[in-house]
């Protein structure tokens, strides 16, 4: 008799411990599917604060029926990357932005990221950017016939690493060609035009021309632009790594 109820007791206890290993498999399974729920919502939210006001997109209808343009807002990274109140789920926090790509998300080729009041091109690797304001000047003029544009579209970019490791670093204080001084970062200011030559090694090579008409009371920019020219994927003679030679 105690061996049948020693018998039934293990098997109650089996029974219990795979109805509850069950039971919480099952609650697992549901969290999990809550999480990408609420992570699905959370884009949706992130896209709201992405996106322009209609009434930005109806002042520049003209211009943005050219191909090649774009309306995007840059929010500033200090604001929303790593702050525990705002911070976006989005990589990058809303900072950057890839023309090419038409994409916020930071890692993907970025052409632009917006920190500290300051505009900056250039992030990783190899990649860098040559920005230049051109202080109040109209879209369509930089557009068709500034000549710091026929400078930017005439520029060849360096192909072997010292070279461009070289140009990265002249970029902070400045690197002059055709009468112009080109920096990899340059001040945010509304109502300025700006050409940007984006570099991103064996991803893209690209001239914007962009106008920041705007900022909000978070401190995010409006920009309106166009893409100039698309150039060929630029590559890079890379130094051989001569470590334990």
């Amino acid at each position: 008799m105690k061996k049948i109820f020693l018998a039934t007791a293990f098997i109650f206890t089996l029974v219990v411990s795979v109805f509850s290993v069950s039971a919480q498999t099952q609650s697992r399974d549901d969290v999990i599917k809550q999480i990408e729920t609420k992570r699905a919502e959370l884009a949706v939210l992130e896209q709201k604060v992405l996106a322009v006001a209609d009434s930005d997109r109806e002042e520049f209808a003209s211009f943005l029926s050219q191909a090649q343009t774009g309306i995007i807002r840059l929010l500033p990274r200090e604001t929303y990357e790593g702050n525990a109140k705002r911070a976006l789920a989005l990589r990058g926090g809303g900072a950057y932005y890839s023309f090419v790509r038409k994409t916020h998300e930071y890692g993907f080729g970025s052409d632009i990221e917006l920190a500290q009041e300051q505009l900056s091109a250039g992030f990783a690797g190899a990649d860098y950017g040559l920005l230049l304001n051109l202080g109040d000047v109209s879209l369509e003029q930089a557009a068709k016939d500034h000549a710091a544009t026929r400078a930017l579209l005439d520029y060849t970019p360096p192909e072997k690493e010292p070279e461009i490791r070289a140009l990265q670093r002249k970029l902070w204080q400045g690197f002059e060609f055709s009468g112009f001084t080109f920096k990899g970062r340059v001040p945010a200011k509304v109502s300025n035009t700006y050409l940007l030559r984006s570099i991103s090694v064996d991803r893209s090579d690209t001239l914007i021309v962009f106008r920041v008409v705007r900022q909000d009371t978070d401190g995010s920019l409006i920009l309106v632009y166009k893409i100039l020219k698309t150039f060929p994927k630029p590559t890079m003679e890379r130094t051989p790594n001569t470590e334990g030679n």
